[in-house]
């Protein structure tokens, strides 16, 4: 649905009705999942915990598009601050409401050390709640404003697509032939980047999986094979792009670089993989932030074997923090 004039009302409307009518039918569904799960011997209820989500979920959304109808009405809807208040809000609410009923528990490293700006970060991707978190970890903990660069399928998210546009993100079209255009996009939402913004890209351009990972280090190989050998040491990240981070770099040349990686994301990069993953154990997300002055970061030719270093460095990390994690849930469970 490229046309916005039909995109909005078709899933404002849509996000509604599964609000209202997961709440007047709770009564049918939550004894209904809870059979199925005692059924398969889940005992962690992984279809009750995840259709509670579901419905807070479509509230927040219905709440959200609310909030910006009321900054419409009131002739705030271009007021940039009340804008990114409302996000501040609809993020809170929902990593709040996914401690609620999938156990999310966040624990933040490096966040609170960012000095002033401003600042670029290149965050991993792993997961269908990588934008959320990662504004929630630089919102909370960092006090910074959050502009994104966002895959425009997430247009058909309506808060994300109303008050998105409102503010300086950008929805790339990963499919376009005109990657000048979308290049040139990025870079004019990164302009005036002020000492309290963030710009946030993830480099690896899709959620992570094993069949995305060779098929992208492939693609490395066809163009350089000393670079994908070694990028095919990557266990859990993927070989990372770097046109748009170059173009970021670009649009604030003083800006500090911020690398990103996070564990316990990890497989839930569908909503099969969520279930699955819930059906194990809580949510337990380890977020690892880390501030790089700029002049530590190689420009030219040298800035992809930089970047690649970072992201081998990132993946490395993120192995052991799975291992220490598994090890935990085997003990607990034990």
């Amino acid at each position: 649905m490229e046309r916005t004039w039909v995109r909005r009302p078709v899933m404002v409307l849509g996000v509604a009705a599964m609000a209202v009518l997961l709440l007047i039918l709770l009564p049918m569904w939550l004894p209904g999942l809870l059979l199925v799960d005692a059924v398969r011997r889940n005992w962690r209820f992984p279809l009750v915990r995840f259709t509670s989500f579901g419905l807070l979920w479509a509230w927040l959304e219905t709440l959200g598009i609310i909030g910006a109808i009321a900054l419409w009405v009131v002739g705030q809807s271009r007021n940039k601050d009340a804008n990114f208040v409302l996000q501040k809000l609809w993020t809170r609410g929902v990593v709040g409401a996914l401690g609620l009923t999938v156990g999310l528990r966040i624990e933040v490293e490096g966040a609170d050390e960012l000095g002033d700006g401003p600042f670029i970060a290149l965050c991993r991707h792993a997961s269908l709640a990588d934008s959320v978190m990662s504004a929630w970890v630089f919102m909370t903990a960092s006090g910074l404003r959050p502009r994104y660069v966002l895959k425009k399928e997430l247009k058909l998210d309506p808060c994300l697509d109303v008050v998105g546009h409102r503010l300086p993100n950008y929805f790339l079209d990963r499919s376009s032939s005109d990657v000048a255009s979308e290049l040139q996009g990025i870079e004019q939402m990164a302009l005036g980047l002020s000492a309290h913004e963030i710009a946030v890209i993830f480099p690896e351009g899709t959620r992570a999986n094993d069949v995305k990972r060779q098929r992208i280090l492939e693609r490395v190989r066809e163009k350089s094979p000393e670079r994908a050998e070694k990028l095919e040491k990557l266990k859990y990240l993927m070989a990372p792009k770097t046109a748009g981070v170059t173009a970021l770099l670009s649009a604030v040349p003083n800006a500090k670089v911020v690398t990103m990686w996070h564990s316990g994301f990890d497989g839930m990069d569908s909503f099969r993989g969520i279930v699955r993953h819930l059906a194990k154990s809580a949510l337990r997300v380890h977020v690892k932030v880390t501030e790089h002055q700029r002049a530590t970061v190689a420009t030219g030719e040298a800035f992809v074997a930089w970047l690649d270093d970072q992201w081998c460095a990132m993946d490395k990390a993120v192995g052991i923090r799975i291992s220490e994690q598994s090890l935990s849930i085997g003990l607990n469970n034990g």
